[in-house]
Parts: structure tokens; sequence; C-alpha cells
């Protein structure tokens, strides 16, 4: 499948293939690739950090913390796992990032803008131009097309009619899927619809990818084909957030993050993972 790259990330690619090139041909010493590393001005930008983030939800009778002070940073290009049973609050934790739930108390900023707090209005427009979702029902709409369905995130964010039609076929031909654009998500199969629900989280090139279960209605094929669309993503330069039940899922991520009544229990690192050189470089 073509791989989805932007400019800067094919350039970091070919210049750390280079430099891995320069060091295995015997033409430089190691120490000196660290050196010419070093003198490259490197910049890791954040994309979500989180602050002692709580979530409560409160009744006349009972009051429940969902999140109790979540901390977590994910900077650009990572791609990491949320596990743990139902109710630890990672769909709490995956909603508030995403900008469909609110907090109750401590710190969001998404690209360095405080979310907590901050106007419904202004929230909105933060979602539409940084955010893309992928649900495990996919959420299509069964009365549109999958052109159209892929084609309606362009439509709210105002682009021109001639620029969101190259853009709904550009994707779907990534994606596999340009032989089904006139046909109804009720045609397609379950690994079909979730590529559909994939090109529509990917159509405004959205600056992270969130993923909800992505292969919970999935057979362990078509699963399998969307976890392998996720890594081809992420070596892309995708900074992928995903919450999963599945282990086998998980191990696909950097890191997985694994929680418990609302809180954070631990943090490791993966093995099966696509290695990403995702830097910014100053021009």
């Amino acid at each position: 499948m073509n791989r989805i790259i932007d400019g800067k990330s094919n350039k970091n690619r070919y210049l750390t293939t280079i430099l891995l090139i320069i060091f295995v041909s015997g033409l430089v010493s190691f120490p000196s690739v660290l050196k010419i590393i070093k003198n490259i001005n490197l910049k890791t930008t954040i994309m979500i950090k989180i602050e002692k983030l709580s979530k409560v939800f409160r009744t006349e009778e009972i009051e429940t913390n969902a999140l109790s002070e979540i901390s977590l940073t994910v900077n650009q290009g990572d791609f990491i796992s949320i596990m743990g049973p139902s109710g630890s609050g990672k769909s709490t934790l995956l909603n508030i990032i995403g900008l469909l739930d609110s907090a109750s108390g401590g710190s969001y900023q998404l690209l360095g803008q405080e979310m907590i707090g901050t106007k419904e209005k202004a929230k909105s427009k933060a979602r539409k131009e940084n955010i893309g979702f992928i649900f495990q029902n996919f959420n299509l709409i069964d009365e549109l097309t999958v052109f159209d369905n892929i084609e309606l995130p362009l439509i709210y964010n105002n682009v021109p009619a001639s620029e969101r039609k190259k853009k709904v076929q550009d994707i779907a031909t990534i994606l596999n899927i340009s032989h089904r654009l006139k046909h109804f998500p009720q045609q397609l199969s379950g690994g079909q619809q979730q590529r559909v629900a994939v090109a529509r989280a990917l159509i405004n090139d959205p600056k992270i990818i969130l993923a909800d279960e992505p292969t919970g209605n999935l057979d362990s094929k078509n699963g399998n084909e969307v976890m392998e669309l996720l890594t081809d993503l992420h070596a892309s330069g995708s900074t992928i957030l995903m919450v999963t039940h599945s282990d086998y899922d998980a191990s696909f991520s950097q890191k997985t993050i694994l929680m418990k009544d609302g809180i954070i229990l631990s943090e490791k690192m993966n093995n099966k993972n696509v290695d990403v050189f995702a830097v910014n470089l100053n021009n």
C-alpha cells in the first residue's frame, strides 16, 4: 500500500537513512555520525500535555471518579495504546482528549493551547483542525455513499467542491476503496467500512489520530489489515492514540499505557513497532 508521507517526514527519513548508510559502509566512525546528528537543530513537538486531569460523574446519590489526576505527554510521531478493564477510564480519557467531553479539573493542552475551560465554539474549531477519529462502530451514515461519508468533514470545513472531489479520490486510492465510492456502507464488508472510517478521519490531514477500539467489530483478518494500516500511518509520521482491549493490537504501538480505576498503573515500551524518525527540522 502506498504510504501517506508529507514532505517534512520524507526529508527526515532520507536524512536518517543517509546517516545510517554512511556509518554501515564504514565511511565514518559512529562518533562522527553522532556529531552530525548533534549539529542538526532538532525540536520535539509536544502534541498533547495533560497534567493532573480529573473527571467526576455526579448524581444526586453518588459521586464517581472516572479519572484521578492523570498526567500524560504525547509527542509528535508517537503511537501510544491505552489498555485497561471496562470502567478503567480509558474511553473517558480519549473522549476528553478528542474534545467530545470536558474534564472536571487539571490541565489539558493541545498543541500548546489550554482546553480546560475553553468555550465549545473554540473546542469545535480545535477538534476540526487537529483531530481525526476512528471508532469501533465505524459511525458511517447509512443514507450516504462512501464518497459522501468521506467528504463530510471537508464540507464542515468549507472546502471548495472541486478540491473536495480530488481529496476524496486521492485518499480512497491510497486506502484501496476507490472502486467502492458509489456504494453505501451496508454494501461493504466490515474491513471496508473501517477503511472508509479511516479515510474520513484522515481527509482533513489531522495532526492527531484517535482510535477507539478500531478492530473491535472486525474478524482477525480485517482487524489485522486495520492495524497494518495504522502502522503504515505511524511510519509516515502520524501521531496516534489508540484505546484497545487487545494485547495483539497494542503490540503494534510504541508504548502501552495500562489504566485501572481512573489512574495510570504502568507504562511499557513495545518492540513490535515500526521505527519512526518523526523529528522537526528548522528550515
